[in-house]
């Protein structure tokens, strides 16, 4: 399907004859088409019509109705779809893909046919017939990037599928494209574990250190299709999670994995496979006026049945309260279902309003994207939540480890000076919420990172997963701090239980470069290559993951593949050299392998 720069059909007009503009909605937009249709047409065009004109039905009948898809046009060698949600573009490209298979096999190799796809969510005009915009136009631009027999998102997409879940991705960074401002973030979608090994880490029952039964809450469903009422589901997982995770006897899944099945309707024992957990807690809400009903269910996710159920009902305003007592009865009720006690009760801190968490995730995420511009865009947002809010502790927190990101990107004129920007934004933090175990942490890490206090590091590092046992985060840090000053082993096993108290986490690829740093003072080299694979295939523009897979593939010899990895950190940062990479921290002996790696690849010392 050939898009030229301008199609009418495509492009947002003035509206004509007095005629009002369609309503403007956020829709997910699907741009396929036949890959060499018009040399295909010319030599073979009975039988590519023939083909072609099963695929409409194919995609009319089964494959856009079943995913909530709805046909725009057809243009006699592609299709425009919209969607929804992005999640279901996804999957029906995956599946629009699979449709020419059997053909293929009785076809001469010239002669097969193959599409291409383009995936964009944006807002649109959106009327009976038709959808109008720049939106589509982006969309048709991402498919002319994909090769025979694939699909390619843009960042929209990639931030609302769930990788692993919905599809596995490859990035392939920014592409200018024709006729398109700026460079375009993009990514190859492909079904789940259909073409890469998946890098998996001991389950539960293989560590003998945590025998604690997992416990995933899954955010609770509205009855009501108000957009105004979501955000209290997301106000009871909150609170929920926040209670249970102070219990020494519970591992309780992290916020951010759990909401990858949010309005899925996911079985209890799919959510508990994917999160290795053993329970899932999950529900629904009902509001009247000021007064909310809630049903709640307990799953044993090995047996696939509900253990436990009841409704409760309160205040609205009760679950934006410090200590909440609809969400103490639930998490009480809860713990003593799977435990038989009764949780220690603790102070439930508030999300802000639904506009300041959408600030501030948007903040996280793009803060761990890498770029300079994603980078410069996630500090505005997170600078403009803390100026929002300025009594609540988390932005400042995260705002922290941005300081920290800016370092390890290279991006920071004097590392040193950064890092304790990072600790004065911590200790902020920390004034606001003296138990923030996730501000800990962050100043445990930068501490850790300069050398100048090693066992203060520790010492916070060791308070954050006293108070919290299941803050991720913080036994991510603890792994690290070992990797850079203690035992190895006890690197690798801190890292191993923060990926799986986050197994879905949007900012798995992270996890997976720190626990490859672990593994690379305990000289399991091959882990090291693997979990750095995976995590590049998330994040390719990570320059610390870039370093260890270097360090890894010069230590076993594989010189080629190190030249390679050293070639990429080098176009990603031109003026990295020895002295600036030990400058970003004391020359632990984990920095000294690197820079040992990086003289040997003919890095300047100066």
């Amino acid at each position: 399907m050939s898009t030229p720069s301008a199609p009418p059909s495509l492009t947002t007009a003035p509206a004509a004859g007095g005629m009002a503009l369609p309503p403007m909605r956020h829709k997910t937009v699907l741009v396929i088409d036949l890959v060499e249709s018009v040399r295909l047409m010319a030599t073979h065009e009975a039988q590519v019509v023939a083909l072609w004109r099963g695929f409409v039905h194919f995609a009319t009948t089964e494959v856009l109705p079943e995913r909530g898809g709805r046909l725009v046009k057809s243009l006699g060698d592609g299709l425009l779809a919209e969607f929804e949600h992005p999640a279901q573009a996804v999957r029906a490209a995956l599946a629009l893909h699979r449709h020419f298979d059997e053909a293929n096999r009785d076809l001469p190799a010239a002669q097969q046919l193959y599409l291409r796809a383009g995936i964009n969510a944006t807002r649109l005009y959106v009327d009976d017939t038709d959808v109008y915009g720049h939106g589509v136009n982006l969309a048709a631009r991402v498919a002319d990037l994909a090769a025979p027999g694939e699909t390619v998102v843009t960042a929209s997409v990639y931030d609302a599928i769930v990788v692993g879940v919905d599809a596995d991705v490859q990035d392939r960074g920014e592409s200018y494209l024709k006729h398109w401002p700026e460079p375009v973030r993009t990514w190859a979608v492909s079904p789940v574990n259909a073409h890469t090994p998946v890098v998996r880490l001991p389950t539960p029952a293989e560590s003998a250190s945590d025998f604690r039964p997992g416990v995933a809450v899954v955010p609770f469903e509205t009855r009501s299709h108000a957009a105004e009422q979501f955000v209290i589901g997301e106000l009871i997982a909150d609170g929920v999670i926040t209670q249970l995770s102070r219990s020494q006897d519970l591992r309780v899944i992290s916020r951010l994995s759990t909401s990858a099945f949010r309005g899925r309707g996911t079985p209890a024992a799919e959510v508990g496979q994917r999160l290795e957990a053993s329970y899932t807690l999950s529900g629904s809400y009902v509001t009247f006026g000021d007064k909310v009903v809630i049903t709640a269910e307990l799953s044993d996710n090995r047996r696939n049945e509900v253990v436990w159920a009841e409704r409760l009902a309160g205040d609205t305003l009760d679950l934006v309260q410090l200590e909440s007592e609809l969400v103490t009865r639930l998490s009480e009720a809860t713990s003593n279902a799977v435990l038989h006690h009764v949780v220690q009760r603790s102070l439930v801190q508030p999300l802000p309003q639904l506009e300041s968490n959408a600030l501030m995730l948007g903040g996280i995420t793009l803060m761990h994207r890498s770029t300079p511009r994603d980078l410069q865009r996630s500090q505005q947002l997170l600078m403009a939540v803390i100026e929002r809010h300025k009594r609540v502790a988390t932005p400042c927190a995260w705002l922290a480890k941005w300081h920290i990101m800016q370092v390890v990107q290279g991006l920071a004129p004097e590392p040193a000076q950064a890092f304790r920007e990072a600790i004065d934004m911590a200790d902020r933090a920390l004034d606001l919420e003296p138990n923030s175990t996730l501000a800990m942490a962050i100043k445990g890490h930068a501490l850790c990172h300069l050398g100048d206090d090693v066992g203060a590091s520790r010492q916070l590092l060791e308070q954050a997963t006293t108070i919290n046992p299941n803050d991720p985060m913080a036994w991510l840090y603890m792994g690290f701090w070992n990797t850079m000053w203690g035992d190895p082993a006890l690197a690798v096993e801190a890292c191993e239980r923060a990926l799986r108290l986050s197994p879905v986490d949007p900012q798995t690829y992270y996890f997976q470069m720190l626990a490859a740093n672990g593994y690379l003072v305990a000289d399991q080299l091959e882990r090291v290559v693997a979990l750095c694979e995976a995590s590049l295939k998330h994040n390719r523009y990570h320059l610390p993951t870039l370093r260890v897979l270097m360090t890894a593939q010069h230590e076993l010899g594989r010189a080629s593949e190190a030249r390679d990895t050293f070639n990429t950190l080098l176009s990603l940062q031109p003026d990295l050299t020895v002295a600036r990479f030990l400058g970003y921290g004391s020359a632990s002996r984990l920095r000294q392998r690197g820079a040992n790696a990086l003289r040997a690849l003919g890095l300047r010392e100066h």
